[in-house]
């Protein structure tokens, strides 16, 4: 089907960025895939290039895109089975909270190295003992004068290594019964005294991605480091989580495409019995059945994409997007990879790599769970 959203500007970018990705993305994979993560140099690059952060307005720093640039970043790093490189991480899901909450000071000091790629982000919700129930985190940052005093671990933090600043969601009041009232947003820099990056935590998929645990010991942070109000940090969370999940979306369905995509290919070249595995009957009806995820996935995706820029407040199409493309990437990787045989088993093979990679999009963002919990309310149920 012919995707109508995206205008010449948006062609013109994702071939400049497509050839980025075939001179500084894919030669290095194997060697990001080994140490855990991608080169800081890169990360510049990437700036340099106008590719993080696409939709930020020039005064900032940005190139004054749209959320469509950000979209042709996500289904260009999904065509070379890229997982690790957290572009839309950090510019999709942290970056918007300091660009929607932040003051103006704030936003003048970190926007234009976040857009140069000078500034890594990353955020910090989830916690040893709390995943998806953001109420229930014990970091604290009790305010000390201009200062908070930040106490607590996070874990399974992304950009976590790599990380010049994060986002961390803390308890500024510790009434239990004020629970999620009680949640504020603060941003700390890298080498502050107290903040401790942790191990690099190994992961089934995503290798190239550096995950880690995060510690916090009598962190002092000023007060100005605050976003918004004290207190209103999960209402924050709740209004920008809707494009986390997007995001999610996003590059669950672009891969979903490449590996169908690929599989094609593979099943019309392999023969067994004299024949290309694609001439049987059976191989046929699975892919049709692939084919048809796929096309549905594009089709709800892309009107949703365009819904959610015209009005962010998609909370359940959103949640919809994510338990639906997310479930339907793992039936879709799941059957493809049976197609390869033994080949689908061995690392060498991008498919591989695609199976493992999927299973985490069912559990972050929110657990699908989670999102059904949200659908039925949004429902009123």
């Amino acid at each position: 089907m012919d995707r109508n959203i995206f205008s010449e500007e948006h062609d013109l970018f994702r071939g400049s960025f497509r050839k980025f990705v075939q001179r500084e993305v894919s030669p290095n994979q194997e060697r990001w895939n080994d140490a855990g993560s991608v080169d800081r140099e890169t990360w510049s690059k990437a700036g340099q290039g106008g590719f993080l952060c696409p939709w930020l307005e020039p005064e900032y720093g940005g190139p004054g895109g749209d959320l469509l640039h950000s979209l042709i970043v996500i289904e260009e790093l999904a065509r070379v089975y890229e997982s690790g490189f957290a572009m839309s991480l950090h510019s999709d899901i942290v970056v918007p909270y300091i660009h929607e909450f932040g003051d103006d000071a704030q936003k003048k000091r970190w926007l234009p190295g976040c857009a140069s790629g000078d500034i890594v982000t990353a955020i910090a919700m989830t916690e040893p003992g709390t995943g998806s129930d953001l109420a229930g985190i014990s970091t604290t940052a009790i305010r000390d004068g201009d200062h908070y005093v930040i106490n607590g671990s996070k874990t399974f933090i992304s950009n976590g290594i790599l990380c010049d600043l994060v986002i961390v969601a803390a308890k500024t009041d510790t009434d239990p019964n004020k629970a999620h009232r009680g949640i504020s947003l603060i941003v700390v820099e890298a080498g502050t005294a107290g903040f401790n990056k942790g191990k690099k935590l190994k992961k089934m998929g995503m290798p190239s991605q550096d995950t880690s645990e995060l510690h916090f010991e009598d962190c002092r942070v000023p007060v100005a480091n605050r976003l918004s109000e004290e207190g209103a940090g999960f209402l924050m969370l709740m209004q920008k989580l809707a494009q986390e999940r997007l995001v999610v979306a996003a590059a669950s369905q672009a891969s979903a495409e490449q590996v169908l995509g690929d599989t094609l290919t593979y099943v019309k070249e392999r023969k067994a019995f004299g024949k290309p595995i694609g001439s049987f009957q059976n191989t046929k009806f699975k892919l049709a059945e692939c084919a048809a995820d796929v096309e549905v996935g594009r089709a709800f995706l892309d009107r949703l994409v365009e819904e959610h820029m015209k009005n962010s407040g998609l909370v359940k199409e959103c949640s919809i997007a994510k338990l639906w493309q997310t479930e339907m990437l793992s039936r879709v990787v799941d059957t493809c990879l049976q197609f390869f045989g033994g080949y689908g088993y061995m690392l060498e093979y991008p498919v591989t790599r695609a199976y493992m990679d999927a299973r985490v999009a069912r559990i972050y963002a929110g657990t699908n769970e989670i999102m059904k919990i949200i659908i039925a309310k949004q429902l009123g149920l």
